[in-house]
């Protein structure tokens, strides 16, 4: 993207929403002038200007919470600028991943990001196994095991649909998801992985459609 596609306002700044390119939450507010735009774009991380300061600032540049840009865009006026970033760590000052962090537990974040939430509380786990934990045991076990309960719990779906029971089914789905995402770290599988090939199939059958 080049300066030119955008339009800055009377003090050659332009607002730059900053998002989690993996989770969709909003990270953070800055402001960008042209040379701040440049250097992002150049460097692929993100810089910004400070108006309090008059000056650019590397995000991370002194925390080492860096931001790498996976995708910039401008909206339809041309005077906004949306970049998706993979955050080295927390984005707030405050030491919190977002600027709009909240700790109450019915955060919408949480219910939009939980699937990854257990995924990467699975990854931990089986990085720092502890005595008494199901998903440690399942690990210790090996690949059998695992497959084993993928299995058992997949029978458990369908057998829940088939008594038409919506509680007992999203019950057992919700198992199934969670021993699905422990295969899937046992074997070196990412979530982004499969959201490729669903992405790659999605493309070839609109493209077949056409």
């Amino acid at each position: 993207m080049k300066s030119d596609d955008v339009r800055f306002n009377s003090d050659g700044l332009v607002p730059t929403i900053i998002q989690d390119a993996k989770t969709g939450d909003v990270l953070m507010l800055a402001y960008m002038n042209t040379e701040s735009l440049q250097k992002t774009v150049e460097t692929g991380e993100t810089w910004f200007y400070s108006r309090s300061r008059n000056e650019l600032w590397n995000k991370g540049a002194t925390s080492g919470n860096k931001q790498l840009v996976k995708q910039l865009d401008v909206d339809c006026d041309r005077d906004t600028l949306l970049i998706q970033v993979e955050p080295a760590g927390p984005s707030c000052h405050l030491g919190t991943e977002t600027c709009f962090a909240r700790t109450d537990l019915s955060d919408i974040r949480n219910e939009r990001t939980i699937i990854q939430q257990v995924a990467e509380q699975i990854q931990q786990r089986k990085q720092n196994p502890k005595e008494g934990s199901y998903t440690t045991y399942l690990f210790r076990e090996g690949i059998d095991k695992i497959l084993k309960k993928v299995g058992e719990e997949t029978t458990e779906v369908v057998i829940g649909a088939k008594n038409n029971d919506l509680e007992e089914i999203a019950n057992e789905l919700a198992d199934l998801t969670y021993h699905v995402l422990v295969l899937m770290e046992e074997l070196g599988l990412s979530i982004d992985d499969v959201k490729a090939v669903l992405k790659s199939r999605s493309l070839v059958r609109s493209e077949g459609s056409e």
